[in-house]
């Protein structure tokens, strides 16, 4: 005979389910209401995220000075001219061997459209200058015909520069008072907060911070392994401005997807224009390989072992990151899942039950009487 379902039995379940269900949606209604509070003050808050991650790249030169006795303000002082010096010197690095050589790079470019044009006009697309004229006219006409939105995509890009102009300029200032004041925070936050919250929230923030610098360490780790592997790629093909296409491999690596993106393009465009297409297409091939790798196995392997992730986890945060914000949530769901991971098993701790100790014969005096 089939048992019967419990009437109780069935309720009670229906009762817990519906609670725990009612419970979770307030989770997640809480959860929006935060993300579109941060949406509304992402001006404001963005700029806080770039300061906290220069911070954490130069703290520990502003705590080496700290600790052989220099002011706070002198050790942010000094760290952060040193920073702006360092950047100069890489955009330096860039633009100078760059601007050197511009003149074989444009005559290399007016060549490449030759050789494209010559090739276009043989087998097997057989195109003659006409056509070409004509393809190049009816281009012009388009491009006439969309002035309108070119001035508006213009004025855009021209804002949005502007905006990363002040981001940067806000980020540099928070990062000279983050490693003025930073150390004084933690003891201000415990007086502000009641009860058991000056206890929890500062250990809380105490290992967010180390997880936020051990992504950034292991992020320019990363970014170095691609820079060193590309760099050597591109010399071995003989490709120009090696040196400046390594850094620019390397300050990209913080920028993901784009990032790579960017740089491989122009090392691909330059290889092209300088020692034609057979190297180009060599230099991408090697650009390919080297993100492969970044990706797959280099990144996913460093950052799991510097955040206490799974490199699954890094692969499906950087996913689902790019997917709700493009470039900006990429580039922070690995750390927001790292503090999110930080969170989590805190509050494991915080509810699990204390370890049991094991019975002794001296816990229970009947088992050795009865021994």
């Amino acid at each position: 005979m089939p048992d019967t379902l419990s009437s109780a039995k069935t309720a009670a379940a229906l009762h817990r389910s519906a609670r725990v269900s009612v419970e979770l949606l307030l989770v997640l209604v809480a959860a929006a209401a935060a993300l579109w509070v941060l949406g509304r003050m992402w001006s404001v808050v963005w700029p806080v995220i770039v300061g906290l991650l220069l911070t954490t790249l130069t703290w520990p030169f502003a705590h080496f000075l700290r600790r052989r006795g220099w002011p706070p303000a002198l050790a942010a002082s000094v760290v952060t001219v040193l920073f702006l010096l360092v950047a100069a010197g890489v955009v330096a690095l860039i633009a100078v061997p760059v601007a050197s050589q511009s003149g074989e790079l444009s005559d290399g470019v007016t060549e490449g459209i030759e050789k494209l044009r010559e090739w276009a006009a043989g087998p097997p697309l057989n195109i003659d200058d006409a056509q070409i004229s004509d393809g190049v006219d009816s281009a012009t006409a388009r491009i006439k015909d969309s002035v309108g939105s070119m001035v508006t995509t213009l004025f855009t890009g021209v804002s949005t520069v502007l905006n990363g102009v002040v981001t940067a300029v806000l980020a540099l200032f928070l990062m000279f008072f983050f490693l003025k004041d930073g150390p004084r925070f933690l003891p201000w936050l415990t007086r502000q907060l009641p009860g058991r919250l000056a206890h929890d929230v500062p250990i809380v923030a105490t290992r967010s911070w180390d997880t936020l610098g051990a992504f950034v360490r292991s992020q320019a780790f990363v970014g170095l392994l691609d820079a060193v592997f590309i760099g050597l790629g591109l010399w071995i093909v003989g490709v120009p401005l090696v040196l400046p296409l390594a850094v620019l491999t390397f300050v990209s690596a913080f920028v993901p997807i784009v990032g790579a993106l960017f740089a491989g393009l122009v090392a691909v465009l330059i290889a092209l224009v300088s020692n034609g297409l057979t190297d180009a297409l060599i230099v991408l091939a090697i650009i390919v390989a080297v993100q492969q790798l970044e990706g797959n196995v280099f990144q996913p392997i460093i950052q799991s072992r510097g955040l206490g992730l799974h490199a699954s986890v890094v692969l499906l945060a950087v996913t689902l990151g790019a997917s709700l914000a493009g470039i900006v949530g990429s580039l922070l769901a690995v750390p927001a899942a790292a503090l999110i991971a930080v969170v989590w098993n805190y509050l494991r701790e915080q509810l699990s039950d204390p370890p049991q100790e094991p019975e002794t014969d001296d816990a229970h005096p009947d088992a050795a009487l009865s021994s």
